[in-house]
């Protein structure tokens, strides 16, 4: 494609708005990673997070075609987002002066590799539409993947400030990488076809994974409110 043609153009618009649409996901992951970090280590892990993530769409782009040919890597994929969603839910440790939980060098690392983890996971779907829009055309592929990083430390920041004013936003986000997953699992390619055929099972699972993960994690944190409270009883 010819630099800076009016295809060029038309596709790189198509990946602009491709990123806008897909890069959601992903920065409510790397807010909700963040916001568990003391202030000062949150944008260190905005920014090597995004970065970090930015590697893998690279390396994924390249590789494209034999992943699309691993079989269930779909509904693997959407497994360990699962878990990944569940995770999110943990109540923060950092409020409890019991915990062993450090907040370090280990907690970032830590933090970054979810992050980049979980968009390895769902970035499969960002890969894809970038690399149709960009018909082929490597520099296109690569310019897409430069302009997810600004769109991914922008949102991921604004959705921080958001869960730390409302912190029920991090269940709504906890919500979306469980649908997220499901969509995973129920469009892999050696599934979809029982999931088009009973298509009531799909809106099954989908109830079943995103109201286990909610659960489940307001189940943890009452239970980590109720053992505070026996810690520190009313004026003890």
């Amino acid at each position: 494609m010819e630099l800076f043609s009016p295809a060029f153009f038309s596709a790189l618009l198509a990946i602009i708005m491709i990123d806008l649409v897909l890069a959601g996901d992903n920065a409510i992951v790397i807010a909700l990673v963040a916001r568990r970090l003391p202030a000062h280590q949150q944008r260190l892990t905005i920014i090597l997070g995004t970065v970090g993530a930015v590697v893998v769409r690279v390396v994924m782009t390249l590789l494209i075609v034999w992943l699309l040919n691993i079989p269930w890597l779909q509904l693997a994929g959407g497994l360990l987002l699962v878990w990944i969603a569940w995770k999110l839910l943990a109540p923060d440790a950092s409020h409890d002066e019991h915990s062993n939980l450090t907040v370090g060098e280990v907690s970032l690392a830590s933090a970054i590799r979810t992050i980049v983890v979980a968009d390895a996971v769902m970035g499969l779907d960002n890969v894809l539409g970038v690399a149709g829009a960009a018909h082929g055309d490597f520099m296109l592929v690569v310019i897409g993947l430069l302009i997810s990083i600004p769109i991914m430390v922008l949102g991921s920041t604004l959705i921080l400030k958001w869960v730390e004013r409302f912190p029920a936003i991090i269940y709504i986000g906890a919500g979306v990488l469980a649908w997220t997953a499901v969509k995973m699992i129920v469009t892999d390619a050696k599934v979809r076809e029982y999931f088009a055929a009973n298509e009531m099972m799909a809106y099954v699972l989908y109830a079943l994974v995103i109201g286990a993960v909610l659960g489940s994690g307001m189940l943890r944190s009452k239970r980590s409110r109720e053992l505070q409270h026996t810690d520190h009883p009313a004026g003890g």
